[in-house]
């Protein structure tokens, strides 16, 4: 019996891995969870699954769950996210929004849990840190990303084999094809429009800018140590072949399924074995008759390019990048700012970012803040 706490408990991610905790319950116990505001939803988690610890936004809605479950441990905030982390559990799934997820992940790998993670933004941010103390903990960090879990599963029985490419494929969100031009007067509701997966907002927006391409970008060198002149991002608008690896023998091997988070959550949290699943097998004749790839229109969809140019510069840069683009997305959902202010003032941000240290969760978490005040400032001038 695996006990498992998850991070981000009311999110797709994480009501999809307690659907396979609640179909195999020989095998799992969800023994933490935690949301940010969905309190009814958690509520409900909390009677069915019944775990030993919750984690709140706010000190008001910590009191409320207290009331209703006199018994229960409950947290609340950033800073009870990481009192969460040091729950005694075998896995421990980041499904977190943002940069939110890199402490808790940070304090659950020093108290030696396995990582399931659905949360880019740690290792976006964080990279260094993190796989540095997974090394010296003997931590185990495992994909959640579909496209990362597929590279993750090429990898595997390959180790130690010269990898010439990762091909991370890429739906090319809701306005692939798009010109520039006509992406001016993009509203809200078309970005939120992705044509192949259900994700949460933030996510949805950076499919549409493909800064969520970007970021994974960043994810795949530090998840499998391999530089970013050797990541090659394929438009694969089917979202059939998840990702793919060349060999140096320029042998390919590709994962392929139906786009279905319950895969590779199901991988994670069972790692090393697979879970027997009764959801649709992938049909050739039907869903495999265009398997298609483009490449990305980087003219189009620059935030590719400044992910590619942050992670080359190192050190804050990204920090600062990803702090930005979090920012940005989050006017954007207010209506604060068009659609290409995004990449804009991202760039802009670069542009002016002063290098700085970022070898602590506290260092990255001031770059990041640093970050968001000049793209508000960016903004209003």
């Amino acid at each position: 019996m695996k006990k498992i706490l998850i991070l981000g408990s009311t999110g797709s991610i994480g009501c999809q891995a307690l659907d396979i905790i609640r179909e195999n319950k020989d095998k799992f116990s969800a023994i933490g969870l935690s949301c940010r505001s969905r309190i009814d939803n958690l509520i409900n988690q909390i009677r069915e699954f019944e775990p030993e610890a919750v984690c709140v936004g706010n000190a008001e809605d910590a009191k409320r769950v207290q009331n209703e479950f006199p018994h229960l441990t409950v947290y609340y905030g950033d800073d009870g996210l990481v009192q969460l982390a040091n729950i005694d559990c075998d896995i421990v799934l980041n499904s977190l929004m943002g940069i939110s997820g890199l402490a808790p992940t940070y304090r659950a790998i020093e108290m030696g849990r396995d990582i399931a993670l659905a949360n880019k933004e740690t290792l976006v941010t964080g990279g260094a840190l993190i796989t540095g103390l997974c090394e010296e903990k003997g931590v185990k960090l495992l994909p959640v990303d579909s496209e990362h879990s597929a590279i993750f599963q090429c990898l595997e029985g390959n180790k130690g084999r010269e990898v010439r490419r990762i091909l991370l494929t890429a739906s090319g969100g809701p306005f692939r094809g798009r010109s520039l031009e006509s992406l001016k007067d993009v509203t809200v509701e078309q970005a939120l429009n992705h044509p192949k997966w259900s994700m949460g907002s933030k996510i949805t927006i950076d499919s549409a800018t493909m800064m969520n391409k970007g970021l994974e970008v960043i994810e795949a060198k530090w998840l499998f140590d391999v530089p970013a002149d050797r990541i090659d991002i394929h438009v694969h608008p089917q979202s059939i072949v998840h990702s793919m690896v060349e060999f140096c023998d320029t042998s390919v091997i590709a994962q392929m399924g139906l786009p279905d988070m319950r895969i590779p959550i199901s991988l994670a949290l069972n790692y090393p074995d697979r879970l027997q699943y009764g959801g649709s097998s992938l049909d050739f004749f039907t869903a495999g008759k265009e398997l298609t790839f483009e490449k990305p229109d980087r003219k189009v969809f620059k935030c590719i390019d400044l992910a590619y140019r942050a992670l080359e510069e190192g050190g804050s840069y990204t920090v600062a990048m990803n702090g930005a683009n979090e920012e940005l997305v989050a006017m954007f959902l207010k209506g604060e700012i068009s659609f290409l202010d995004i990449p804009d003032t991202i760039e802009k941000v670069m542009n002016a970012h002063k290098p700085g240290k970022a070898a602590s969760v506290e260092e990255i978490l001031n770059i990041d803040k640093e970050a968001r005040i000049m793209a508000r400032e960016l903004v209003r001038r």
